[in-house]
């Protein structure tokens, strides 16, 4: 291919679709990850052709169930070749750091596996197709604050254990076609033209065989961004770009190979892309996948009393806006144009032969208290058996974050008089991101999290309140008594330029768990209209991994699914861990009275820690807790192992090693216990120095200062010599 062409393949050549050059032709890419959103028009941006709006990953993530995301990335991809799109712009799988973040309702959770298994699935479904997926945004993308020009400063620990590891994950077990970069920048690097990540963890480490494509917009220096691995700059077309690339190559400044790798990239993309526009799809199959999805994903968190679900005969009052009105999806680029909308007035209404009444509660656009509105709904709730109050976030959007967690006040003055004036009040909150339960719902006997529903999220609600569906969602993120106790609270969103991920390790669960604070409810919480009951766990180990395996029992009169759950804990460490970390879990329908026998499975690089000393995954050996429960603070069990370590794992003594990291390695320890006895007739210092309090006293020094000492045998010959038979 000609030089100009390898150029200009490598950029869009409009908003959405890439440029035929070369003998390439072009294909169109555009926005996702919960539905299609073909721009209908040159003039808006934002309005797509009608799509089936499924439910966003807030709420998809919340099944806990991959094969659910599996069907919908298959109906997703049904519909892109309806409509004739090669590639979709999702997963996106950055991991809600802050309960802020503004996109969050667009991201699965806040830990890096169930986010990781629930794309891959997402990402098989769709492929499974011919349509290529977009694996969004790589990485460390977890604010919307200067989300083009911020650095996320992160340890490499973290970076890997929290931040990459859903990528790596997704990208290793389903070959996404496309990566998509990030807008903002690592310890620094911008997303888009940082080598060490495109390339050398990206394909090098991970295997990615597929072409990393720009976010929109997010390319600074083109040669910059091609040299670092990037193959496809979006969107186009950009003429001076390409023409900085020519001239890179021919004056030496950028290797031609770089260029022709990525153009190879960009056609590869488009070969795979072959398949043929159909004539149409289902959208009323879609349509009910979207209401099943989002029943499921439907969290039940507080129901005193049996209050739900609701029985026939009850007179109900329904209050609030969103129940007219539903907030369905967030604002930004993923915004799609549904099929069709259902809403929970109407599903509600349509569920019952009893009277249902409706009073608005509060104005739509409008944060203020309207005493009349108030007054309204009080009214209708005090003359029903049951008041249901539909509330929420006012709005979660690409582009900014939210500052605050609380409801609206119009919201929250809704609720407080409606529980005041009826006894049997039951909350049903839409919102994209966790918002404030506390201390409001200590009034309320009920408390549904309805999240952002999609297309069909009114008939979902109708499905759980009435008892249709069970409820089996759990929450994939904490909700915390307040702002200032998350993690993140001190280090969000930055200043100057950077944002400091100081809490490291200790994102969400991790965080609240290590420091024993309560929370409004934890991760991995949901109820059901049944119970279940856990047997005591067992573990098998294997070269592969653990074999979790617990029988769990429906003790009610319902058939329902128990999400069963398996944190680690490693006991005694030689690293800094969370409390319990997710392992592993398992959606599983259980028959009213049946026993279902569990088996989960945690392969051993699951166990692994990135170990900055040795650059390397390691397994550690040792005591290995495996609890398994239904949340991560309701535990029911727990089982034993022992886990080998892996075969080169020890950290190496070298002569700036502490005498107390010396002593605390088997094969360390004996060389200078034998080096000191020998040393002990020259005096000093040294002949005391395996005394317990002389060497509480010495534990912080390193060895090559042992040599400072008067009379001190500890030459540098003498230490080389140590370092050297330990390491051997």
């Amino acid at each position: 291919m000609e030089l100009t062409d390898q150029a200009a393949i490598t950029s869009g050549s409009a908003f959405w679709t890439s440029t035929a050059a070369g003998g390439v032709p072009q294909i169109t890419l555009t926005d996702g990850p919960h539905g299609v959103r073909m721009q209908s028009s040159d003039e808006d941006m934002l309005t797509g052709r009608p799509a089936t709006c499924f439910p966003p990953a807030v709420t998809s993530g919340s099944t806990w169930d991959p094969q659910l995301l599996r069907r919908m990335g298959e109906a997703l991809g049904d519909e892109c070749r309806a409509m004739g799109v090669q590639v979709l712009l999702g997963p996106g799988i950055n991991i809600k750091r802050t309960p802020l973040g503004g996109r969050n309702f667009e991201y699965f959770s806040e830990d890096p596996l169930i986010s990781g298994v629930m794309a891959t699935e997402w990402v098989l479904g769709l492929q499974s197709r011919g349509v290529g997926a977009s694996l969004k945004h790589f990485a460390v993308n977890s604010q919307e604050t200067n989300r083009m020009t911020i650095s996320a400063d992160v340890d490499e620990r973290t970076l890997r254990e929290i931040y990459l590891r859903a990528f790596q994950r997704v990208v290793t077990r389903s070959q996404p076609w496309t990566v998509m970069c990030s807008y903002n920048r690592i310890n620094g690097v911008h997303a888009s033209q940082n080598r060490w990540l495109l390339t050398d963890v990206l394909r090098g480490e991970w295997g990615f065989e597929g072409l990393v494509v720009s976010d929109w917009g997010a390319v600074v220096d083109r040669v910059a961004a091609v040299h670092a691995g990037l193959d496809l700059t979006m969107p186009g077309p950009d003429e001076a770009g390409d023409a900085a690339l020519v001239t890179a190559v021919r004056d030496g400044s950028l290797d031609p190979a770089d260029l022709t790798t990525s153009a190879d990239r960009v056609a590869a993309l488009v070969a795979r892309s072959t398949l043929e526009t159909t004539e149409g799809y289902d959208a009323a199959a879609h349509h009910a996948l979207a209401r099943e999805i989002a029943a499921r994903g439907i969290v039940l968190l507080k129901n005193d009393g049996a209050v739900l679900p609701l029985t026939s005969g009850q007179s109900i009052a329904v209050l609030g806006e969103y129940a007219r009105t539903p907030r369905y999806q967030g604002g930004g680029s993923s915004q799609i144009t549904p099929t069709r909308l259902d809403d929970a007035l109407t599903e509600i209404t349509a569920s019952t032969s009893a009277a249902v009444t409706f009073a608005q509660g509060y104005a739509a656009d409008d944060n203020a208290v309207d005493e009349a509105l108030l007054a309204e709904a009080v009214t209708a709730a005090s003359n029903a058996d049951v008041a249901l109050v539909f509330v929420g976030s006012k709005q979660e959007t690409e582009g900014a974050d939210r500052d605050g967690l609380d409801l609206p006040a119009a919201h929250l003055a809704l609720v407080e008089r409606v529980a005041a004036a009826n006894n049997r009040t039951i909350v049903i909150l839409s919102n994209g991101a966790v918002v404030r339960t506390s201390p409001w719902d200590a009034a309320v006997p009920g408390l549904v999290e309805a999240w952002l529903l999609g297309q069909a999220g009114g008939g979902a609600v109708a499905d759980v309140l009435f008892g249709r569906v069970n409820p089996s969602g759990r929450l994939t993120e904490t909700i915390p008594l307040k702002l200032a106790d998350h993690p993140s609270f001190f280090d969000f969103p930055g200043e100057a330029g950077h944002v400091r991920y100081g809490e490291g390790l200790h994102v969400g669960y991790r965080g609240f768990d290590a420091r024993e604070q309560e929370v409004s409810y934890p991760f991995g919480f949901g109820l059901s209209y049944t119970s279940f009951e856990y047997g005591m766990p067992t573990a098998s180990v294997t070269d592969k991994g653990v074999e979790i395996t617990v029988d769990v029992t429906n003790t009610g009169d319902r058939d329902g699914r128990e999400v069963v759950q398996v944190y680690m804990e490693v006991i005694g460490s030689r690293v800094r861990r969370a409390p319990r970390e997710l392992k592993a879990f398992a959606n599983v329908p259980i028959a009213a009275g049946a026993t279902e026998t569990v088996t989960l499975q945690i392969p051993r690089e699951d166990l692994a820690y990135w170990d900055e000393r040795l650059s390397r995954w390691i397994v550690e050996g040792g005591e290995y807790h495996f609890v398994v429960g239904a949340s991560s603070r309701d535990l029911r069990g727990a089982v034993l192992a022992t886990i080998s370590e892996d075969e080169g794992a020890r950290w190496p003594l070298t002569a700036d090693s502490t005498i107390a990291e010396w002593f605390a390695d088997p094969r360390g320890a004996e060389l200078l216990t034998k080096a000191f006895a020998d040393a002990a007739s020259a005096g000093g210092i040294t002949a005391q120095a395996t005394d317990p309090g002389m060497l509480q006293l010495l534990g912080g020094l390193p060895l090559n200062r042992m040599g400072m000492f008067p009379g001190s045998p500890f030459s540098q010959e003498h230490v080389d010599a140590l370092v050297e038979a330990a390491n051997n």
